[in-house]
């Protein structure tokens, strides 16, 4: 999954369990929106993930307790186009 994290990415906490190494209570919150700061290629010290990731909030996270959210795509919207208006002459 790290491969397809990079910087800038956003993420989606799923997983909001108290730290799985030492048991302390997190600073994220399940259904928040993260935006990846780093991916720090470490192997997590739980070993269910091959890198760490960096969203701003306390330290790093294994990745498992993120999904990473799809790009959004580029929306045309219609351009209004305004021509003068045509004026009859009266005589």
């Amino acid at each position: 999954m790290s491969d397809a994290i990079g910087p800038g990415d956003l993420v989606l906490c799923v997983n909001a369990a108290p730290n799985h190494v030492t048991g302390q209570p997190v600073p994220l919150v399940a259904g928040e929106t993260y935006q990846v700061v780093m991916v720090m290629e470490f192997a997590c010290p739980c070993g269910r993930s091959d890198a760490l990731l960096d969203v701003g909030v306390d330290f790093a996270w294994c990745q498992t307790r993120f999904r990473l959210l799809p790009k959004p795509k580029a929306e045309k919207k219609p351009r209004r186009v305004s021509a003068p208006k045509e004026k009859e002459t009266v005589r």
